[in-house]
Protein backbone atom coordinates (compact mmCIF):
# COMPACT_ATOMS: atom_id res chain seq x y z
CA UNK A 1 0.00 0.00 0.00
CA UNK A 2 1.28 3.44 -0.93
CA UNK A 3 0.03 6.80 0.26
CA UNK A 4 -1.79 8.72 -2.48
CA UNK A 5 -2.13 12.47 -1.88
CA UNK A 6 -5.46 14.17 -2.46
CA UNK A 7 -6.72 17.72 -2.36
CA UNK A 8 -7.87 17.10 1.21
CA UNK A 9 -4.88 15.16 2.51
CA UNK A 10 -1.42 15.95 1.16
CA UNK A 11 0.42 13.70 3.63
CA UNK A 12 -0.58 10.98 6.10
CA UNK A 13 -1.54 11.96 9.61
CA UNK A 14 1.51 11.51 11.81
CA UNK A 15 2.12 10.68 15.45
CA UNK A 16 4.54 13.00 17.30
CA UNK A 17 7.31 10.39 17.00
CA UNK A 18 6.71 9.90 13.27
CA UNK A 19 6.72 13.66 12.76
CA UNK A 20 10.08 13.93 14.55
CA UNK A 21 11.61 11.25 12.34
CA UNK A 22 10.35 12.72 9.08
CA UNK A 23 11.53 16.19 10.10
CA UNK A 24 15.02 14.87 10.79
CA UNK A 25 15.19 12.91 7.55
CA UNK A 26 13.84 15.76 5.43
CA UNK A 27 16.35 18.20 6.95
CA UNK A 28 19.20 15.74 6.38
CA UNK A 29 18.31 15.93 2.69
CA UNK A 30 18.39 19.74 2.87
CA UNK A 31 21.97 19.98 4.17
CA UNK A 32 21.52 19.36 7.90
CA UNK A 33 23.82 16.36 7.88
CA UNK A 34 27.00 16.82 9.87
CA UNK A 35 27.39 13.12 10.64
CA UNK A 36 26.23 12.40 14.22
CA UNK A 37 25.79 16.07 15.13
CA UNK A 38 22.42 17.70 15.60
CA UNK A 39 19.42 17.59 17.88
CA UNK A 40 15.69 18.04 17.46
CA UNK A 41 13.34 18.45 20.41
CA UNK A 42 9.57 18.67 20.59
CA UNK A 43 7.82 20.09 23.64
CA UNK A 44 5.04 17.72 24.66
CA UNK A 45 3.45 20.25 27.03
CA UNK A 46 3.67 18.02 30.09
CA UNK A 47 7.20 18.80 31.24
CA UNK A 48 8.73 16.30 28.82
CA UNK A 49 10.41 16.53 25.43
CA UNK A 50 10.80 14.14 22.54
CA UNK A 51 14.27 14.10 21.01
CA UNK A 52 16.45 12.16 18.62
CA UNK A 53 19.12 9.91 20.16
CA UNK A 54 22.86 10.08 20.19
CA UNK A 55 24.74 7.60 17.94
CA UNK A 56 22.25 7.59 15.04
CA UNK A 57 22.36 9.90 12.02
CA UNK A 58 19.18 11.75 11.13
CA UNK A 59 19.01 9.72 7.92
CA UNK A 60 18.66 6.39 9.76
CA UNK A 61 16.47 7.64 12.63
CA UNK A 62 13.20 5.69 13.02
CA UNK A 63 10.06 6.13 15.19
CA UNK A 64 11.11 3.42 17.62
CA UNK A 65 14.35 5.36 18.27
CA UNK A 66 12.62 8.50 19.56
CA UNK A 67 13.49 9.36 23.16
CA UNK A 68 11.39 11.06 25.81
CA UNK A 69 13.29 13.13 28.38
CA UNK A 70 12.43 15.59 31.13
CA UNK A 71 13.64 19.19 31.33
CA UNK A 72 16.71 18.04 33.28
CA UNK A 73 17.71 15.78 30.41
CA UNK A 74 16.86 12.56 32.26
CA UNK A 75 15.90 9.70 29.96
CA UNK A 76 12.31 8.59 30.59
CA UNK A 77 11.62 6.42 27.54
CA UNK A 78 13.88 4.93 24.87
CA UNK A 79 16.91 2.69 24.53
CA UNK A 80 19.53 5.09 23.11
CA UNK A 81 21.72 7.64 24.91
CA UNK A 82 20.53 11.24 25.15
CA UNK A 83 22.41 13.55 22.74
CA UNK A 84 25.51 15.21 24.18
CA UNK A 85 24.43 18.70 23.15
CA UNK A 86 20.98 18.53 24.72
CA UNK A 87 21.75 21.27 27.33
CA UNK A 88 21.24 23.85 24.56
CA UNK A 89 17.68 22.64 24.01
CA UNK A 90 16.92 22.23 27.69
CA UNK A 91 17.99 25.80 28.40
CA UNK A 92 15.83 27.13 25.58
CA UNK A 93 12.71 25.16 26.49
CA UNK A 94 13.00 26.31 30.11
CA UNK A 95 12.97 30.02 29.26
CA UNK A 96 10.64 29.80 26.25
CA UNK A 97 7.96 27.22 27.09
CA UNK A 98 5.89 28.46 24.13
CA UNK A 99 8.42 27.01 21.68
CA UNK A 100 7.32 23.61 20.39
CA UNK A 101 10.18 22.57 18.10
CA UNK A 102 13.90 23.30 18.33
CA UNK A 103 16.35 22.23 15.62
CA UNK A 104 20.12 22.46 15.95
CA UNK A 105 22.70 21.21 13.48
CA UNK A 106 25.81 22.25 11.57
CA UNK A 107 24.18 22.77 8.19
CA UNK A 108 26.50 22.99 5.21
CA UNK A 109 26.15 26.67 4.29
CA UNK A 110 24.66 28.01 7.49
CA UNK A 111 27.80 26.91 9.30
CA UNK A 112 29.96 28.79 6.78
CA UNK A 113 28.25 32.03 7.82
CA UNK A 114 28.49 31.14 11.49
CA UNK A 115 32.23 30.67 10.93
CA UNK A 116 32.39 34.06 9.21
CA UNK A 117 30.48 35.65 12.05
CA UNK A 118 28.08 37.32 9.60
CA UNK A 119 24.38 37.19 8.85
CA UNK A 120 23.89 36.36 5.15
CA UNK A 121 21.74 38.76 3.11
CA UNK A 122 18.46 37.35 1.78
CA UNK A 123 18.81 37.80 -1.97
CA UNK A 124 15.66 36.01 -3.14
CA UNK A 125 12.12 35.32 -1.98
CA UNK A 126 12.66 31.65 -1.19
CA UNK A 127 15.42 32.63 1.22
CA UNK A 128 12.89 34.57 3.30
CA UNK A 129 10.22 31.87 3.64
CA UNK A 130 9.10 30.84 7.09
CA UNK A 131 9.70 34.21 8.65
CA UNK A 132 11.25 34.84 12.02
CA UNK A 133 14.13 37.00 13.19
CA UNK A 134 17.67 35.80 12.43
CA UNK A 135 20.45 36.77 14.83
CA UNK A 136 24.14 36.04 15.25
CA UNK A 137 25.13 34.60 18.63
CA UNK A 138 28.83 34.60 19.43
CA UNK A 139 28.43 31.77 21.87
CA UNK A 140 31.35 29.39 21.58
CA UNK A 141 32.27 29.40 25.25
CA UNK A 142 32.53 25.72 26.01
CA UNK A 143 31.80 22.16 25.02
CA UNK A 144 28.38 21.23 23.66
CA UNK A 145 27.49 19.48 26.93
CA UNK A 146 28.20 22.62 28.98
CA UNK A 147 25.08 23.94 30.71
CA UNK A 148 26.75 27.30 31.31
CA UNK A 149 27.59 27.72 27.62
CA UNK A 150 24.05 26.65 26.67
CA UNK A 151 22.45 29.22 28.96
CA UNK A 152 24.65 31.97 27.53
CA UNK A 153 23.76 30.97 23.95
CA UNK A 154 20.04 30.99 24.72
CA UNK A 155 20.40 34.40 26.35
CA UNK A 156 22.01 35.65 23.15
CA UNK A 157 19.13 34.23 21.11
CA UNK A 158 16.58 36.23 23.11
CA UNK A 159 13.18 36.18 21.40
CA UNK A 160 14.61 35.46 17.93
CA UNK A 161 13.53 32.43 15.91
CA UNK A 162 16.73 31.60 14.03
CA UNK A 163 20.36 31.94 15.01
CA UNK A 164 23.82 31.44 13.64
CA UNK A 165 25.93 30.20 16.54
CA UNK A 166 29.40 31.60 15.99
CA UNK A 167 31.95 28.92 15.08
CA UNK A 168 29.35 26.26 15.69
CA UNK A 169 26.19 25.92 13.58
CA UNK A 170 22.56 27.00 13.42
CA UNK A 171 19.50 26.98 15.67
CA UNK A 172 15.89 27.21 14.47
CA UNK A 173 12.65 27.23 16.48
CA UNK A 174 9.02 26.93 15.41
CA UNK A 175 5.52 26.21 16.63
CA UNK A 176 5.00 23.19 14.35
CA UNK A 177 7.01 20.76 12.26
CA UNK A 178 5.76 22.64 9.19
CA UNK A 179 7.07 25.97 10.51
CA UNK A 180 10.45 24.81 11.75
CA UNK A 181 11.08 22.83 8.56
CA UNK A 182 10.27 25.80 6.31
CA UNK A 183 12.43 28.13 8.39
CA UNK A 184 15.35 25.72 8.46
CA UNK A 185 15.21 25.11 4.70
CA UNK A 186 14.95 28.83 3.98
CA UNK A 187 17.90 29.57 6.26
CA UNK A 188 20.08 27.06 4.45
CA UNK A 189 18.97 28.35 1.04
CA UNK A 190 19.62 31.92 2.17
CA UNK A 191 23.08 30.95 3.36
CA UNK A 192 23.92 29.03 0.18
CA UNK A 193 22.66 31.68 -2.23
CA UNK A 194 24.35 34.50 -0.33
CA UNK A 195 27.63 32.61 -0.48
CA UNK A 196 27.26 32.10 -4.21
CA UNK A 197 26.48 35.78 -4.75
CA UNK A 198 29.56 36.74 -2.74
CA UNK A 199 31.72 34.29 -4.68
CA UNK A 200 30.43 35.85 -7.91
CA UNK A 201 31.28 39.32 -6.52
CA UNK A 202 27.65 40.34 -6.73
CA UNK A 203 25.93 43.15 -4.84
CA UNK A 204 26.32 43.34 -1.09
CA UNK A 205 22.71 44.47 -0.61
CA UNK A 206 19.84 42.21 -1.57
CA UNK A 207 17.44 43.41 -4.25
CA UNK A 208 14.32 42.42 -2.32
CA UNK A 209 12.16 45.41 -1.29
CA UNK A 210 12.02 46.25 2.41
CA UNK A 211 8.23 45.74 2.53
CA UNK A 212 8.63 42.12 1.38
CA UNK A 213 11.39 41.35 3.87
CA UNK A 214 9.41 42.91 6.74
CA UNK A 215 6.27 40.98 5.83
CA UNK A 216 8.14 37.69 5.64
CA UNK A 217 9.94 38.33 8.92
CA UNK A 218 6.58 38.56 10.71
CA UNK A 219 5.41 35.16 9.40
CA UNK A 220 5.07 32.32 11.90
CA UNK A 221 6.04 29.78 9.23
CA UNK A 222 2.69 28.00 9.14
CA UNK A 223 1.18 29.68 6.10
CA UNK A 224 2.88 27.71 3.31
CA UNK A 225 0.56 24.71 3.15
CA UNK A 226 2.05 21.90 1.06
CA UNK A 227 5.77 22.60 1.51
CA UNK A 228 6.22 20.33 4.53
CA UNK A 229 3.77 17.77 3.19
CA UNK A 230 5.71 17.43 -0.06
CA UNK A 231 8.88 16.74 1.93
CA UNK A 232 7.05 14.06 3.93
CA UNK A 233 5.94 12.33 0.72
CA UNK A 234 9.50 12.31 -0.63
CA UNK A 235 10.81 10.62 2.49
CA UNK A 236 8.04 8.03 2.45
CA UNK A 237 8.62 7.20 -1.21
CA UNK A 238 12.30 6.65 -0.46
CA UNK A 239 11.60 4.33 2.48
CA UNK A 240 8.61 2.05 1.80
CA UNK A 241 9.15 0.26 5.11
CA UNK A 242 8.74 3.53 7.00
CA UNK A 243 5.74 4.40 4.87
CA UNK A 244 4.06 1.10 5.75
CA UNK A 245 4.83 1.68 9.43
CA UNK A 246 3.07 5.05 9.26
CA UNK A 247 0.10 3.94 7.16
CA UNK A 248 -0.53 0.95 9.40
CA UNK A 249 -0.97 3.34 12.35
CA UNK A 250 -3.05 5.97 10.58
CA UNK A 251 -5.53 3.92 8.49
Amino acid sequence: MRFRPSADLLAPELTPAQEMVLLARALWREGYRDHLAGHITRNMGDGTLLCNPWLLTWQEFRPEDVLRIDLDGTLLEGVWPVPLGIPLHLALHRVRPDVQFVVHNHSEFGTVWSDLGEIPPAYDQSSTLGGGELVLVDEYDGAVNSTEAAVKAVSGLGDADLALLGGHGVLVVGSTARAVFLRAVALEQRSKNAWMVRAARGPEKAALPDWWVDRQRRSDGNGFHGFWEAAVRVELRDDPELEQHILSRTD
